[in-house]
């Protein structure tokens, strides 16, 4: 008698407390543009976390103000962009086409931009803190780098290791 009740209650112990099996967590998936057609569009003050814009025709697009942490922007043509104000922390701008382009009082920490074509880029007051650049787009920065991050607080000078 003592066995069966004892049982029971260890039984009921186990359904009270057993783990509930672990629920996955709805996150809706990144947005992707790739390879996408979007000159002009305007994305300003947008969250686009890790959205991916990887090939895709962005001459002419808004960013401004635009949180676009760890977004991908790979071999995608930016002529003409504006990025002022845009956290780009993390982001993967690689071997994209940057002509044009305002960058000013941006956020690029972290960011990716090895391989990257960049000229006539507005970068007043753009934090570059240990973003990854090639030797030769340190240069041409460091040659216009000007003013203070108002996000950051960070010279952009200081940001691109200029002497």
């Amino acid at each position: 008698m003592i066995f069966r009740q004892l049982a029971a209650f260890l039984f009921a112990l186990i359904l009270c407390c057993s783990a509930l099996p672990a629920q996955a967590l709805d996150y809706p998936p990144p947005p992707s543009f790739t390879s996408a057609g979007l000159r002009g569009e305007d994305f300003s003050g947008q969250t686009l976390r890790v959205a991916e814009f990887s090939s895709a025709n962005l001459e002419h697009t808004n960013f401004a103000n635009a949180d676009l942490r760890g977004a991908i922007f790979s071999t995608s043509i930016m002529t003409g962009a504006n990025l002022h104000g845009a956290d780009l922390t993390n982001a993967m701008v690689d071997q994209a086409i940057l002509t044009d382009v305002d960058l000013s009082d941006a956020v690029l920490v972290q960011a990716i931009l090895l391989r990257s074509i960049i000229n006539g880029v507005n970068i007043t007051g753009a934090d570059f803190t240990d973003a990854l650049l090639d030797g030769a787009q340190i240069r041409q920065l460091c040659q216009q780098a000007s003013g203070v991050n108002s996000k950051t607080g960070v010279v952009t000078r200081d940001s691109l290791g200029c002497r």
